[in-house]
């Protein structure tokens, strides 16, 4: 039976409207038209245009046959048109599905596949890769000649990189030019419709889909804003890939704040500081790797940006893989200001924030870095998030030794992976999203990650499978066994050390070991440290790599 406050209070247009970061994007076009929305070299285009652009394009899309349910995927680096493939693709009814552009072509063909993708945008650097995964897909067809797998595929042209081939039977401006800026597009019926598709690193084999959906991107791009005190109008560099969890959802977020984006094709420091200087930079994002790279950048270049203790210093939000305090303490004696947030693909990128606290103010710089190097607290609108016994669920003591497993429910946690209900379950069990992190929860309510299960390694913000390096390894006629851990590496983070046993009378040196492993993998996911000897292993046979990491822990910090 209905209470008093069910009857006759029922869901309309007046009351209800799906939750959609496209709401944001209409506002900010409507209200603030003239407000800078991109920044690439001498292009400086306003919301009002970029919203006429990706009307249109979603209406050429359209045209093409792309709809809800449908699948659109870029490979492009941050530019503006990745940027607008962050409105026009769900302005259209379809899913944004952003490819890494570091990854190998035979993964880049399994993720085209295996989302069914209907569009490629993509760009002349990654045209080797994108040829090969291509010619792979075609391979694929043939064998399989039942199944359909059609793809458009869309060239990008960027004037500031006018190098390398064109692959596409049309190009951005051809395609955009078939469209109507005039064109009636729709808000998503349901909220929970999927935004965007977003795939894992492949830690455990194939990388996994991992589905956002509306609402998720609509609480996160408000959540980023309220988290990090962005304020109106805040100039955002993209030196984060736009292409890691939608770039954390930041290009939503700017909708909110009616922010300008500033594109960075490469990140490289001399490229960064440029633009702190030039362009008002207020705001940006980077893994740890990134600001190592700037604190040991030459002097010279860091004049003319912050001064310790200013009043309005360049805020920096870091994650990806626990950043050192040191490097928290460098960037912020060069006067940034650095927040340290975690989450993972499956929770729309920043979930946790090492949110300051004022009592802390007095404290020294290197204890303030200690500090700020936690993970820390659930963001406001993050939901729940608790470290416990990953078999029982029952929470840790807030002592800051005992260890648990991050677990975290929510808003913005993912729908779920593509075409995986078993691994969807599996992740889900209990009513919580299974981090597989390990962490110790302080007594001030902070989380600290310990340890990582599932061997995996966090290279440069990377995800690498040991298991896929370790199979790589195997496959060589003169490998016999292999396994793979972290290593400390003082520029990206961690990086793979392989442990390798030779067959016998076989000979090999660890450069050979590395240039094998470059014609199989991704240049991110090859080993810099390779060991040969015999493997540590149980009675039964396992490798013990918790040895194996201890002795790679024994070599100290790579150089």
């Amino acid at each position: 039976m209905k209470n008093i406050y069910q009857q006759d209070l029922d869901k309309n247009p007046a009351n209800f409207a799906a939750l959609t970061p496209l709401s944001f994007f209409a506002r900010a076009a409507s209200l603030y038209p003239d407000a800078t929305a991109i920044v690439h070299g001498e292009l400086n285009r306003s919301w009002a245009q970029m919203y006429r652009r990706c009307v249109a394009m979603a209406a050429a899309l359209a045209k093409h046959g792309i709809g809800v349910g449908d699948t659109v995927a870029v490979m492009l680096p941050n530019i503006p048109e990745m940027f607008e493939a962050h409105f026009f693709v769900p302005m259209s009814g379809a899913v944004l599905n952003a490819i890494n552009t570091r990854l190998d072509a035979a993964t880049v063909a399994f993720i085209l596949t295996h989302a069914e993708a209907k569009v490629l945008f993509t760009d002349r650097e990654f045209a080797p890769v994108v040829k090969a995964a291509l010619a792979l897909l075609k391979d694929a067809r043939l064998k399989d000649a039942g199944r359909e797998h059609d793809l458009l595929v869309v060239d990008v042209e960027d004037p500031l990189y006018a190098d390398g081939e064109l692959l596409g039977s049309m190009t951005y401006d051809q395609l955009l030019g078939s469209g109507d800026p005039a064109y009636h597009w729709q808000l998503p019926a349901d909220e929970w419709d999927a935004i965007s598709l977003n795939y894992t690193s492949g830690t455990t084999g194939n990388p996994k889909g991992v589905v956002y959906h509306h609402r998720g991107a609509y609480l996160n791009a408000v959540n980023n804003a309220l988290t990090w005190e962005m304020g109106m109008h805040p100039r955002y560099l993209w030196t984060l890939p736009m292409f890691h969890c939608n770039g954390w959802c930041f290009p939503w977020t700017l909708a909110v704040t009616v922010g300008t984006t500033v594109c960075l094709r490469h990140v490289r420091e001399d490229a960064v500081f440029t633009a702190f200087r030039e362009q008002g930079v207020t705001h940006f994002c980077g893994a740890p790797v990134v600001l190592n790279t700037l604190v040991n950048a030459p002097q010279a270049m860091h004049q003319g940006i912050n001064q310790p203790h200013s009043a309005h210093p360049i805020k920096v939000m870091t994650a990806g893989a626990a950043p050192p305090a040191a490097v928290i303490e460098g960037m912020e004696n060069l006067g940034f200001e650095v927040i340290q947030v975690y989450g993972l693909t499956e929770t729309y990128g920043p979930m946790i924030v090492s949110a300051w606290r004022s009592e802390w103010d007095n404290q020294a710089a290197s204890a303030r870095a200690a500090l700020k190097a936690r993970q820390g607290i659930v963001s406001i609108l993050g939901g729940a998030v608790m470290v416990a016994d990953p078999q029982t669920l029952v929470p840790v003591p807030w002592d800051g030794v005992t260890q648990g497993e991050i677990f975290m429910r929510g808003n913005i946690v993912m729908k779920g992976y593509l075409k995986n209900p078993a691994t969807t379950a599996e992740a889900f069990a209990g009513g919580w999203f299974h981090s597989g992190d390990l962490a110790v929860c302080h007594a001030d309510g902070y989380i600290q990650i310990k340890d990582r299960s599932k061997d995996i390694i966090i290279s440069g913000g990377e995800n690498i499978s040991s298991i896929e390096v370790e199979d790589t390894l195997f496959k060589h006629p003169k490998i016999l066994e292999a396994a793979v851990v972290a290593r400390q590496d003082p520029k990206w983070g961690e990086h793979p050390c392989a442990f390798v046993t030779l067959k016998p009378g076989a000979d090999m040196t660890a450069a050979e070991v590395m240039a094998y492993c470059k014609t199989q993998l991704a240049g991110f996911k090859v080993p810099k440290t390779v060991i040969f000897g015999p493997l540590t292993k149980t009675s039964t046979g396992k490798v013990q790599k918790y040895l194996l990491r201890q002795q790679a822990e024994a070599l100290g910090n790579a150089g």
